[in-house]
């Protein structure tokens, strides 16, 4: 985002989270909105503000407030950019085991332990705590330490002993004294990009030869994705040369 305002455009960000707020505000945002997932709130905030151009970074997965900017956009003739980091390059190894969906990762870490950590956040918990498949499963959360997002941890159910509030990346040996602290049987992670410590998280479960389950994304049937913001840079220039964001 920084790189934009530093180009001169006018950035206004929509987040989900009272962290999210925070960082756009630092990283120079003109305004900021805590927003939902509801299309019509989006809408009006777009409208209003005659943005031309939104850039969904929702890293690294399409989340629902993806969803809604997608139609607000196509409704009302606003290009949309899909940034989202590279896919992680797994290695081949026995113990990972790459999945498609969140339900596939409950199902496939009900097989292999019994005490599941999860390092995917509170983003798709309830998945895990309400599977069939994970009754008598400890669950493990790694989360960022936000009170909504401990809360939503608990009203799910989770110990409070059992939910790591942490704000990474971390390095393979933070990763390995984590795992091994709450005895970890597997575990359970997004393919959030190499630049997210995707890697590390995979590399301390294998030296410590706890399989790991990672769950891939979907193929972007969007057109616009690039990987970073120098590629952002570069598209704006070319689809919106004489006017700013």
């Amino acid at each position: 985002m920084g790189l934009l305002v530093a180009g001169g455009y006018k950035v206004y960000a929509a987040v989900a989270t009272e962290y999210g707020l925070d960082i756009a505000r630092q990283d120079g945002a003109l305004d900021v909105f805590p927003v939902n997932s509801r299309q019509n709130d989006l809408e009006e905030l777009l409208v209003n503000r005659r943005v031309t151009t939104v850039i969904d970074a929702s890293q690294p997965f399409p989340s629902d407030l993806s969803s809604a900017a997608c139609k607000v956009c196509r409704k009302n003739n606003i290009y949309y950019i899909r940034l989202q980091r590279k896919e992680t390059k797994l290695p081949e190894n026995k113990l990972v085991y790459p999945v498609n969906s969140w339900s596939d990762a409950a199902m496939k870490a009900s097989e292999l332990g019994k005490t599941i950590f999860l390092t995917t956040g509170s983003n798709g918990l309830e998945i895990f705590t309400q599977a069939r498949v994970m009754k008598g499963k400890r669950i493990v959360v790694r989360v960022i330490p936000e009170h909504k997002v401990i809360k939503k941890c608990q009203d799910l159910g989770i110990s409070p002993k059992d939910i790591v509030a942490l704000h990474g990346p971390f390095s393979t040996k933070f990763n390995k004294a984590i795992f091994k602290a709450y005895r970890a049987d597997v575990i359970i992670t997004r393919d959030s990009g190499p630049s997210s410590g995707t890697n590390n998280k995979i590399l301390a479960a294998l030296e410590l030869k706890i399989p790991v389950v990672v769950i891939k994304r979907d193929s972007s049937e969007d057109t616009n994705v690039v990987y970073d913001y120098k590629e952002v840079l570069n598209l704006l220039q070319k689809i919106n040369p004489l006017q700013k964001i």
